[in-house]
């Protein structure tokens, strides 16, 4: 394994340990403290995204984007077609939980989604030491057990769209690196920013959004970026 996975490496250790402590936690977990802990973690999400988001100055890229992106997705019905992903592993695993697909989907969008998931992988890989995703390992770390002890076995399973996510952009930093404008990452972490800011509101219950369906606005910005701004 190439040295310069070893940030998405440790990121996945983290997720897999705090997820097992979930588990074996549950049964000691009362519905209650779940809820509390979900509501909690549904608030930072929101401030982060928030966080986020307002960094941006070219706000009209940012709603092209969600606008174009959102209705790419919709009429793909891309989050039709992603479900299949974690019903097919709920059936090789035989876990009966309803929630199992909650949990991946969940899971995913959470640790794939932000500035330190793209912005950790192209430190790592341009070269440098990987802070950003050391980072996040405690902080995903954290997070698993909370979701595991909630939403079950499914949450270990996003660690595979995440190698695939984190890897690929380490991987390829170096190649991509004459493109890769500071103005660019900006506009990209404010669309992520508002997609987490979504994530959470669905994590806390205060309203549902079709997340996984305004996906491709990530995409759709970097098209707009390189061509406008």
């Amino acid at each position: 394994m190439n040295i310069l996975m070893l940030g998405t490496i440790v990121n996945i250790v983290t997720i897999v340990l705090g997820s097992i402590f979930g588990i074996l936690i549950k049964s000691s977990f009362p519905e209650k403290i779940n809820k509390i802990i979900f509501q909690a973690i549904g608030l930072f999400t929101i401030t982060l995204g928030i966080s986020m988001a307002i960094k941006t100055s070219n706000y009209l890229v940012v709603v092209f984007s969600l606008l174009i992106g959102s209705l790419i997705g919709e009429i793909i019905d891309l989050e039709k077609y992603l479900e299949i992903i974690p019903k097919k592993l709920n059936n090789k695993v035989k876990n009966s939980s309803d929630k199992f697909s909650e949990g991946f989907i969940t899971a995913t969008l959470m640790y794939c989604i932000g500035p330190m998931a793209i912005l950790g992988s192209i430190e790592e890989g341009l070269g440098n030491y990987p802070n950003l995703l050391y980072a996040k390992s405690i902080l995903d770390g954290v997070a698993s057990i909370a979701l595991a002890s909630a939403l079950g076995i499914g949450v270990i399973f996003s660690i595979i769209p995440l190698f695939f996510y984190q890897g690929s952009i380490t991987l390829f930093a170096g190649y991509l690196s004459n493109y890769l404008s500071e103005a660019l990452i900006v506009e990209l972490s404010a669309v992520g920013g508002i997609l987490l800011f979504g994530l959470g509101m669905n994590i806390a219950e205060i309203k549902k959004f079709k997340i996984i369906n305004m996906l491709p606005s990530l995409l759709i910005v970097i098209i707009i970026s390189y061509s406008f701004v």
